[in-house]
């Protein structure tokens, strides 16, 4: 466990401890659970796990509202259940990656709680406020259908406070110089935990201008914003050689590199434009979403990585997508009702929904996502095509505990199904009955078998990291195909997202006799200088040789 590039094409995981597995029977995940877990990860071919915010909280926010940073909630376990669960997973290889939330807390922390009892208190400027409303500056809010606006008065205080998400999750003010050595300090906390590194979540917004001046990090003793993110890395790095920082900055595509801080900020970004246009590509059969993708994305070769990936634990954010594809998108995946589509930007769905769960889509989407460039994160669940429940509120919709097996609450807990955190999907064509890892375990022609086989694909190809990556263009336009260049050797990945067969011709400079599969059921004749490939309904193949 000690290269310190192992990020640079590391599969990820992610779940939540309080859905992922009940080692207590009392309705909610814990540690221990995951701990029980950890060998179905191996299984998976993961490189390293991100556990979301497992923190005491009052939960208005999936714990994304936090109310302690040094704790475990108590109904999830202990610290030492925590350092167990690293120390145990470090021994399959696995890295922990932890969901640091620093651009706000929950009302119930202590720190706001002393801010707005005693404005002489040094932590009354941990937060913004104002006392003059009509003269502070206003913007929208991130969840426009629930907050009129970034102000929340507050009674004890007897001022507003500043919140660019829920009411209830005041904003830190990073440009004090103490809440900036506050956030160090959790930092290396964690590392001392056994994390190998962090989820800084809402990176974006903790640039944005806060409180009543508009104030930012230029307005400090920083020569520049990205200079909170670069001391960040220099903390993590002076405790933990090979730990890493993972960007969740939804920002506009040609702002992206400046997160990465030329090689001195974050190492890692969620690559929140290839997953609207890869999404959508296969969902609508066609490659030219992820040309566009390729085109907006800045060049971040020598500065930083992409984490790729095909849905997450929020909502399918659209935003990226061109103006007349976005609207195209809400439309035709969302549901019948219209209750899916949420905060004006995306649906509550998961992978499974937007492909009307058809599992050969669901395996080719995950085919090119392994395929690409970068490292990669799997949402737990999608992996066996579990689905949302819609019944529940806003975002808790793709939350529900995984279906491990056909017994009560999906094998996630023993509990009575009305303890539980949430509801297991018990209904419907992804009911845990129906969808569920035991059942796809040993089956090798199920969804989570060819998952687990690109997963272990991707794990022999180091070109895929390593290599130079190049756009193959192909016909018809349902075919996607791309390589990498590497050593010598030549990886070709092709994938159809079109349902019906479709044969394409590209080049493809390879000895034909030393051609060979690496994964996909897809067929390929290779000739002197090109291939045909013959591929299937949503058929993908990746071919390797040796360059002439």
């Amino acid at each position: 466990m000690s290269d310190p590039d192992w990020y640079e094409d590391a599969t990820v995981y992610s779940f939540d401890v309080k859905t992922f597995d009940d080692g207590d029977g009392d309705g909610w995940g814990d540690f221990q659970g995951a701990i029980d877990r950890l060998g179905y990860l191996e299984e998976l071919g993961v490189d390293a796990v991100w556990i979301r915010p497992f923190y005491p909280s009052p939960l208005r926010d999936n714990g994304y509202d936090v109310a302690d940073y040094y704790a475990v909630d108590e109904r999830l376990g202990t610290l030492a259940d925590f350092r167990e669960f690293a120390e145990r997973a470090h021994d399959r290889g696995i890295r922990v990656i932890t969901d640091l939330v620093f651009n706000h807390t929950s009302i119930e922390h202590e720190w706001f709680r002393r801010a707005r009892e005693d404005p002489e208190s040094e932590y009354h400027d941990y937060y913004c406020w104002t006392s003059h409303l009509e003269d502070a500056h206003h913007r929208g809010n991130i969840f426009p259908e629930y907050e009129d606006g970034v102000w929340s008065y507050d009674e004890v205080a007897g001022k507003h406070y500043f919140h660019q998400f829920y009411g209830h999750q005041p904003d830190l003010n990073v440009a004090n110089p103490a809440v900036r050595e506050e956030l160090y300090d959790v930092l290396r906390f964690w590392l001392e935990q056994g994390a190998d590194g962090f989820r800084i979540d809402a990176a974006h917004p903790m640039l944005m201008p806060k409180g009543h001046n508009a104030t930012t990090l230029e307005d400090t003793e920083l020569d520049e914003p990205i200079d909170l993110f670069k001391r960040m890395r220099e903390v993590v790095e002076a405790e933990q050689s090979d730990a890493v920082l993972l960007a969740e900055a939804d920002d506009e595509p040609e702002h992206l590199d400046y997160y990465f801080g030329e090689g001195e900020a974050f190492h890692l970004q969620f690559n929140f434009v290839m997953n609207a246009h890869l999404t959508y590509a296969i969902g609508v059969r066609d490659a030219w979403p992820l040309y566009r993708a390729h085109e907006v994305l800045p060049d971040v070769e020598g500065v930083g990585g992409w984490v790729n990936f095909l849905r997450n634990h929020d909502e399918w954010n659209l935003l990226k997508l061109p103006e007349e594809a976005f609207e195209h998108a809400r439309e035709y995946f969302g549901d019948d009702a219209g209750n899916s589509w949420i905060f004006e930007r995306g649906h509550r769905l998961r992978l499974a929904d937007l492909y009307d769960g058809d599992h050969d889509r669901i395996a080719l989407a995950h085919a090119l996502l392994f395929a690409l460039p970068g490292s990669v994160a799997l949402q737990s669940g999608d992996e066996i095509g579990m689905g949302a429940d819609l019944s529940l509120p806003e975002r808790e919709a793709v939350r529900t505990p995984m279906q491990w097996d056909d017994s009560r609450n999906g094998g996630f807990s023993t509990a009575d199904p009305d303890e539980c955190y949430n509801p297991v999907v018990d209904e419907g064509e992804y009911a845990y009955d129906r969808v569920n890892v035991a059942a796809q375990r040993d089956d090798p022609d199920s969804l989570l078998s060819r998952v687990r086989e690109l997963s272990r694909a991707r794990g022999r190809c180091p070109e895929v990291a390593r290599g130079d990556f190049g756009i193959v263009d192909a016909d018809p336009k349902e075919v996607w195909v791309h390589r990498f260049d590497h050593e010598g050797e030549v990886l070709l990945c092709a994938h159809n997202f079109a349902a019906e067969p479709r044969d394409a011709v590209c080049g493809f400079d390879v000895d034909p006799a030393a051609a060979e599969r690496v994964v996909g059921e897809g067929g390929f004749r290779v000739a002197d200088g090109g291939v045909t490939l013959e591929l299937g309904g949503h058929e993908y193949v990746w071919i390797r040789g040796e360059k002439r």
